[in-house]
C-alpha cells in the first residue's frame, strides 16, 4: 500500500468533508497554507499541544493557530474570560473598559508603545503603519525585504513569496510596484546604498526574526543596522511583530534584542488567538489618526477594532505572558526540539537539518553541508547556507511537502509544511514523539523514493 493510500484510508471523515468543501470554497480551503493533497485533515477540538481530528486521531500540533496560541489550545484562563464576556456583550459598537485595560497591557509590555491603535487583523495593522509612515515623512515609497510577509494588501504582497526575481503579483497593478522597494535581507551595505540613493523611501518594514517566521533568520546586529540607517536617512522603522510579538519574549523581538522601532504591528498572540491586531509606537507618528488643526488626518474606521471579545481573550493571555514563564517554556522546547532533531539526523546520516530561533523551527531536506553544533541559547543556532535566500526560502516542491505532511500525520504529528511553532505546552514527551515521527516519515518517503 502506498503512502497516499494509507493516508486516505486513515482519514476517511476528513476526506469526505474535503470533497464537500470543493463546492463551497475555492481550492477547498479558507487559507492558502491549508492547501493539502490529496486533502487536508479536519479538526474537531484542540487542547494544550494537541489537536483531535474528525477520525479520532490525537495529533501533536505545530500549527499553534498559525502561531497565535503561545499558551497552547484552549487555555483555561482565556476560555473562562471569553465565556464570561460572550454572555455580556460581543460587540456593542462603542467603547469599553476592556479595550482600555488591553491597551494598557500592551503599553506595559511593548517598549515602543507610546500609543496603541487596535485593528481587526495583522494585515490591517501593517496597512495602517505604512500609511502613517507616509504621512509622517511626506514620502511615498517603502522598503521591505524579500521573503518577509506583512499581510496581503497590495503594497506588501510584492516580494513576499518566491520566485523573488519578479515583482509581478496576480491581481496587483504593476504601477503599485514602483512604490515598493524590495531587497534581500541581512545585507547592511546594500540597505544603506538603497536608502541613500532613494530619498522617497518613507519606511523600512521587516519581520525582526526573519521572513516567513524565520526561514532566513535575522538577528540583533542587522536590526541595529536598520535602526541606525533609518535614523541616518529619515525613514520610519517598522517591526512587524505579528508573529514575534509576545512570543520571542514578553516584550517581543524588540525587547529581546534591545532595538526600539518607531512603529510595531501586532496580532495573533495579542488577541489570544481571536481576531485582532494593533499598531503601536511613537506618539508623534500615531497622532496623525487624531483630528489636528491644519494637519492631515489618517482615517481609521474598523468594525472590530478593540472589540470586547478579542479584548477579553487578549487580556487573559497577556497577563500570563507578562510573567515571562510561557515564553521561557516555549523557547526552551523549541531549542530542545531543534537540537534533538539534529542529533537524530547526524546519528542516522540523513540529509536533513533543523534550524530556527526561539519557539519556531524549520526543517531543511536535501541538505548537504556542515552539521550544526548543539545550540545553547534561544537565538544562537547554526544558520544553513550562510542565510542564502534562495536555498532557504526559494521555490520548493509542493508534492514532496504534501507527501511529508501525510507521513507526519500518519505518525501522529501535524506540521504546516517543513516546520512550525511551539507553545508553552510542548514538553519533552511531545518532542520525543516529534523526533520519532520525523525519522519515520523520512524513511517512509525514502521507501517510495519520494523526493530523492
Amino acid at each position: 500500500m502506498t503512502l497516499q493510500e494509507r493516508y486516505e484510508r486513515e482519514f476517511p471523515k476528513s476526506r469526505a468533508k474535503a470533497l464537500e468543501a470543493q463546492i463551497v470554497f475555492p481550492g477547498g480551503v479558507t487559507h492558502d497554507l491549508r492547501i493539502m493533497q490529496p486533502f487536508p485533515i479536519y479538526t474537531a477540538s484542540a487542547q494544550g499541544a494537541y489537536k483531535f481530528d474528525l477520525d479520532g486521531h490525537k495529533l501533536v500540533d505545530y500549527w499553534a493557530g498559525h502561531g497565535s496560541m503561545l499558551l497552547g489550545h484552549s487555555n483555561p484562563q482565556m476560555v473562562e474570560a471569553v465565556q464570561k464576556q460572550v454572555a455580556l456583550c460581543t460587540h456593542a459598537g462603542g467603547n469599553s473598559e476592556l479595550e482600555l485595560e488591553w491597551g494598557k497591557l500592551v503599553q506595559k509590555l511593548v517598549p515602543c508603545a507610546e500609543f496603541v491603535r487596535f485593528t481587526g487583523s495583522g494585515t490591517e495593522a501593517t496597512l495602517m503603519a505604512l500609511r502613517l509612515a507616509r504621512v509622517y515623512t511626506g514620502r511615498q515609497k517603502f522598503l521591505k525585504f524579500a521573503g518577509h510577509f506583512h499581510g496581503w494588501h497590495d503594497g506588501v504582497a510584492i516580494g513576499s513569496d518566491p520566485p523573488y526575481g519578479s515583482l509581478s503579483v496576480p491581481g496587483i497593478p504593476n504601477e503599485i510596484a514602483k512604490f515598493t522597494v524590495v531587497i534581500p535581507p541581512n545585507q547592511p551595505e546594500l540597505l544603506e546604498s538603497t536608502l541613500k540613493a532613494d530619498p522617497e523611501i518613507s519606511a523600512i518594514i521587516l519581520e525582526p526574526t526573519g521572513g516567513h517566521w524565520g526561514a532566513v533568520p535575522i538577528r540583533g546586529e542587522f536590526l541595529q543596522h536598520c535602526r541606525t540607517l533609518a535614523d541616518r536617512y529619515g525613514q520610519v522603522l517598522i517591526f512587524d511583530e505579528v508573529i514575534t510579538g509576545f512570543r520571542v519574549s514578553p516584550a517581543g523581538a524588540q525587547g529581546y534584542y534591545q532595538v526600539r522601532p518607531d512603529l510595531t504591528t501586532l496580532a495573533k498572540i495579542l488577541a489570544g488567538g481571536l481576531p485582532g491586531g494593533a499598531v503601536v509606537g511613537r506618539r508623534e507618528i500615531l497622532s496623525a489618526i487624531e483630528s489636528r488643526p491644519g494637519k492631515p488626518k489618517v482615517r481609521h474606521p474598523g468594525t472590530y477594532n478593540g472589540n470586547p471579545l478579542s479584548a477579553a481573550a487578549g487580556i487573559a493571555t497577556l497577563k500570563q505572558i507578562a510573567t515571562g514563564t510561557p515564553c521561557e517554556l516555549a523557547n526552551r522546547a523549541g531549542k530542545n526540539l531543534r537540537n534533538r532533531l539534529n542529533e537524530m539526523f547526524h546519528r542516522e546520516n540523513l540529509p536533513w537539518i533543523a534550524y530556527g530561533d526561539f519557539s519556531m523551527f524549520r526543517l531543511l531536506p536535501r541538505y548537504h553541508g556542515p552539521r550544526p553544533k548543539m545550540a545553547t541559547g534561544d537565538a544562537d543556532g547554526f544558520i544553513p547556507y550562510e542565510g542564502d535566500l534562495e536555498k532557504l526560502d526559494g521555490s520548493s516542491d509542493p508534492q514532496f511537502k504534501f507527501a511529508f505532511r501525510q507521513a507526519m500525520l500518519l505518525n501522529g504529528v501535524d506540521l504546516p509544511g517543513f516546520g512550525g511553532w511551539l507553545t508553552a505546552c510542548h514538553t519533552d514527551t511531545e518532542i520525543e514523539i516529534t523526533v520519532q515521527a520525523v525519522r519515520n516519515a523520512i524513511h517512509l518517503l525514502a521507501a517510495e523514493q519520494i523526493g530523492s
